[in-house]
């Protein structure tokens, strides 16, 4: 085995011991944001679905009809273990809050080739057992108009289309169900 080799190796053996993140694959980063919504201002109005390739579980979707609703947008990629790890919580919260008023938003946007297949996807969305929408966004054009850098990464828009929270990375679940529900006006 070369130094070089022994080198890298190590290196991911401390990666995995430690629970370091290795940038760009499948970051866990800050912690969650909640967006300042001090003024009109200073808001921040979420950016419609672009360039999405397919549409499961769902007719194709813009953030301007889903006004007078609560939407989570959810980054992820199903050959992602952080972004998998988080897909029970969502579907949960899906569940719970579907017929409240919240409409969860899935956005499959690849890291890798394989990841960029309908069938997969498809298979993937089974797998988990996902039935609310979920954009196929190949090309990262949504990832890009979020200007999202992390696999998981949440959004909570608002009824008025203001994004109200972020946050990448697994955890923080009581935090984005307590959002909800207090966007909701429901109790969690």
């Amino acid at each position: 085995m070369t130094f070089k080799l022994l080198a890298v190796s190590a290196a991911l053996i401390g990666f995995a011991v430690t629970g370091a993140v290795i940038p760009g694959f499948c970051d866990e980063a800050t912690p969650a944001a909640l967006v300042k919504v001090a003024a009109a201002s200073q808001t921040t109005t979420a950016p419609d679905f672009a360039g999405i390739s397919n549409w499961f579980n769902s007719k194709p979707l813009n953030i301007a009809d889903l006004r007078g609703k609560v939407v989570l947008v959810d980054f992820w990629t199903y050959g992602c273990v952080n972004c998998v790890n988080t897909l029970p919580h969502v579907t949960d919260l899906y569940a719970k809050y579907k017929d409240k008023g919240l409409v969860v938003v899935g956005v499959h946007t690849p890291e890798f080739p394989f990841e960029r297949s309908a069938s997969n996807v498809q298979a993937a969305l089974k797998r988990h057992g996902i039935t609310y929408p979920v954009a196929q966004d190949n090309d990262s054009q949504t990832w890009n108009a979020y200007r999202n850098q992390y696999w998981p990464a949440q959004y909570i828009i608002d009824q008025s289309g203001k994004i109200v929270f972020q946050h990448e990375g697994e955890g923080r679940y009581d935090e984005i169900d307590r959002t909800v529900a207090r966007l909701l006006n429901a109790s969690s």
